[in-house]
C-alpha cells in the first residue's frame, strides 16, 4: 500500500545510521543468488520496476524492515506468484510441481553483458504542454492511493516552488498497476523545511522533490 513501511521519510525512533566500514555489496552467498534470480526474472518483462516496488511496499513491515535483500526475496517470490510462474504450492514443496510456463524473452549471457536494469530510458513523448514552468509556486494534492505512488507522505498537501522542469516520463502510478506509460511531466519541486517540517525546522535547509505534474496544482 502507498502509506506503508516503505515511505520513511520524516519517521523518527529508527536509531543512529550505523556505517560498516568497506562495506562489501554482499554479506552471504543468498544475497548474490537473490539478486541474480530478480535481475535475470526482471528480464523477461513480466512487470515493471515500478511494479516490483509495489510488491515490496505491500509486504508486512517485520518483513519489509529486516534486511535489502530479505525484502527483495519476500517481494520477487509474490511477483512469481501473482505472474503465475510459479503456485504457492510449489514454493511450498520447494520443487516444479507441474510444467513451467513459457517465456518468450529469458536472459542470456550476451544480454547479460548488456543489461542496464532500471537505468534503461523512461523518458517518453509529452501528450501536450507542461502545465508548469520555472517560478511558479504550487501545492501537491493530499492523496492516499492505494497503489504505488512516487508522492512521499511528508511532502502532501504543502506549497512549493517548481525549480526545473525535466521532461515528460513514464508515471509511475500507471506502470506499477499495468496501465502502461501514461506519459507525465516531471518537475524540480522545492520546499522550505519549515512548510514541511513546522516553524521549528531549521530556516537554512530546504528540500527538493521530483513531482509528476498530476501531483501538483496552481498554489
Amino acid at each position: 500500500m502507498t502509506n506503508s513501511i516503505h515511505d520513511m521519510g520524516g519517521m523518527h525512533g529508527f536509531g543512529p545510521v550505523e556505517l560498516e566500514a568497506n562495506e562489501p555489496v554482499f554479506h552471504a552467498e543468498w544475497e548474490k543468488r537473490v539478486f541474480a534470480n530478480r535481475v535475470s526474472i526482471g528480464a523477461t518483462g513480466l512487470w515493471t520496476i515500478d511494479g516490483g516496488r509495489s510488491f515490496l511496499e505491500n509486504l508486512p513491515p517485520i518483513t519489509y524492515l529486516q534486511s535489502y535483500y530479505h525484502r527483495w526475496f519476500e517481494g520477487l517470490e509474490r511477483s512469481v506468484v501473482a505472474h503465475g510462474l510459479v503456485g504457492t504450492d510449489e514454493i511450498a514443496a520447494g520443487r516444479s510441481l507441474r510444467p513451467g510456463r513459457r517465456l518468450n524473452r529469458k536472459m542470456t549471457l550476451e544480454l547479460a553483458k548488456n543489461f542496464r536494469g532500471p537505468m534503461m530510458p523512461f523518458d517518453r513523448p509529452a501528450p501536450g504542454p507542461a502545465r508548469f514552468k520555472e517560478g511558479d509556486r504550487v501545492r501537491t494534492r493530499n492523496i492516499n492511493p492505494a497503489t504505488h505512488t512516487r508522492l512521499p507522505r511528508y511532502a502532501r498537501d504543502k506549497t512549493g516552488t517548481v525549480e526545473a522542469v525535466r521532461g515528460c516520463h513514464v508515471f509511475p502510478d500507471s506502470a506499477a498497476t499495468g496501465a502502461g506509460d501514461n506519459p507525465q511531466w516531471l518537475y524540480t519541486v522545492v520546499f522550505p523545511a519549515h512548510e514541511l517540517w513546522g516553524e521549528e525546522a531549521d530556516p537554512s535547509v530546504s528540500v527538493s522533490i521530483e513531482a509528476f505534474e498530476p501531483y501538483l496544482r496552481a498554489a
